[in-house]
């Protein structure tokens, strides 16, 4: 693992709702380079970066048509060099969105794949052998070019999937993942990461990792296939660091992820922390963590102890913290979020409690997701200093609320959310038993959630009570109070702590 992602809290942009530095109202690479500042002020040293690159923007991104070319909206490929020299001149690492299984059907890749001529693409994509015949569990489009044939699509139907071949192959027009197009595929995903590694990108987060090779029960064909990347990575560019959007570390390790993340689909319980109707971290919250701790645990046993799991704040996918959590509650949700294992990730604007934007109408296959996609709100000039455009040119409208939160509203105001996150992360820099690899060992999953975090040089013991409730925990130690949020400080006595209600705190136990 490269030595700075130990020690790495990472936040993510969403490029164009960040900063617009050109005035036509979608944020930008410039735009970004000029609120570096901001980043490193918070003490998050790492940047991930959502898609940049060249895209009909149907899915935001995540419909790629040129890997090696910065999107004309965002800037320039000198632009994101730039990006990556001004933050490595801040001691911050920049991590690239790679997007592996699928392309926009705008790709020069699936032009040529779809001709009825055979090419050096035409098992770029994963096509069935007639346009009657759909892939078995996958969308497709079909009756669109004159090739036969339907080719599968991963998600959207502007997304045909790429082919890395099927680890059991049940159709004639299947592939196995050693066959010439899916290996031609994984050569061109290595020059996509050796162009933009070369060109001073620190490494990559890498999107729906566990799908790429199809009907592969137990994970077995895409762990060759990433340890296969592994090797390349190995060899030509060491220090690169690769984070999965798996959800299986026992696999997304062994493949050679340095982290997973813990996704927010399936059954992770991760929601029932901060986005359901009556979240853990909530007054109003009525029932426990025990669900996610037991399947936290579940996944920390497969890392071996090392709890390489990421924990976001948010993303771009799912509903701000502050829908369901006032900033209060929020204080709490971050004091859990910046003391456990793995790397952190802050969603740009959720340090300062940024809105969920209700009613808003879809944009670029947001959906549902859109409402948290809106602009960054950095202080109370004209559309809240994220651009010199006018209202109506906005990527997306702005938080209409009248009381909506500002970096600069928040900087000025004691007791603020921005404050106390990066309070939390300095805390997390200075104390080893805070930081990405140190151990977790859980005492409590009710209210309170009590957790040890604990390195060769200190035990740290984080104790996080929600509730409106006060407790009296049966808990003998001795130690120091090195931070605490809410409505007091707990009083450590002989034999039990008094936790006092809607409170968090660490102990440095002596």
């Amino acid at each position: 693992m490269p030595e700075w992602l130990k020690n790495a809290v990472f936040y993510e942009i969403y490029p164009q709702s960040f900063c617009d530095s050109n005035g036509d109202g979608i944020g930008d690479i410039q735009g970004i380079i000029a609120k570096l500042g901001h980043i490193a002020s918070l003490g998050c040293n790492a940047i991930w970066l959502n898609p940049c690159f060249e895209s009909p923007f149907m899915d935001a991104g995540y419909d790629v048509s040129c890997y090696k070319r910065c999107a004309q909206r965002y800037g320039t490929n000198a632009d994101l060099e730039t990006l990556f020299h001004k933050a490595h001149e801040l001691d911050m690492h920049v991590l690239l969105d790679l997007v592996p299984g699928h392309t926009s059907i705008e790709h020069k890749w699936f032009v040529r794949s779809c001709q009825p001529e055979e090419n050096e693409y035409s098992d770029r994509y994963i096509w069935t052998d007639s346009v009657w015949t759909s892939p078995e569990g996958m969308g497709c489009i079909r009756g669109f070019c004159d090739r036969d044939g339907s080719c599968a699509v991963n998600f959207f139907s502007h997304q045909p999937a790429l082919n890395y071949g099927f680890a059991k192959q049940t159709e004639k027009w299947q592939q196995p993942p050693d066959a010439p197009g899916p290996m031609a595929t994984r050569e061109a995903i290595k020059n996509v990461m050796r162009f933009w590694l070369s060109k001073g990108c620190d490494g990559f987060r890498v999107d729906m990792a566990g799908t790429l090779v199809k009907n592969d029960p137990d994970g077995s064909a895409n762990i060759a296939l990433w340890q296969d990347f592994r090797a390349f990575l190995d060899e030509e560019f060491p220090e690169a660091a690769l984070i999965s959007e798996w959800g299986e570390p026992d696999k997304s390790l062994m493949g050679g992820f340095h982290m997973d993340f813990l996704l927010h689909f399936g059954p992770s319980h991760y929601n029932d922390l901060f986005r359901c109707v009556e979240p853990y971290f909530s007054r109003r919250g009525k029932g426990s963590a025990d669900l996610f701790v037991r399947t936290y645990l579940k996944n920390y046993k497969k890392t071996g102890g090392r709890g390489l799991i990421c924990i976001p704040s948010g993303n771009h996918d799912m509903d701000r913290l502050a829908r369901r959590l006032d900033e209060d509650e929020m204080k709490l949700a971050f004091a859990f979020l910046l003391s456990m294992p793995g790397a952190p990730f802050i969603y740009y604007g959720d340090e300062i409690g940024m809105n969920y934007v209700e009613g808003l109408n879809s944009k670029e296959g947001g959906y549902g997701r859109t409402g948290s996609r809106t602009p960054m709100q950095w202080d109370d000039s004209p559309n809240a200093g994220f651009s010199e455009a006018e209202e109506y040119d906005l990527y997306l409208p702005l938080d209409p609320s009248a009381d909506r939160p500002t970096v600069e509203g928040q900087l000025l105001r004691k007791g603020s959310l921005m404050r106390e996150v990066k309070r939390l992360i300095a805390l997390r820099h200075e104390h080893s038993a805070l930081r990405n690899d140190a151990k977790i060992i859980f005492v409590s999953s009710g209210y309170p959630l009590i957790y040890r975090r604990t390195d060769p040089s200190e035990i740290i013991l984080v104790i996080i009570n929600p509730s409106q409730t006060k407790y009296s925990l049966p808990i003998d130690i001795t130690g120091e109070t090195i931070y605490s949020t809410g409505k007091g400080e707990p009083d450590i006595m002989r034999g039990s702590i008094i936790m006092p209600p809607e409170s968090a705190a660490y102990i440095k136990l002596k």
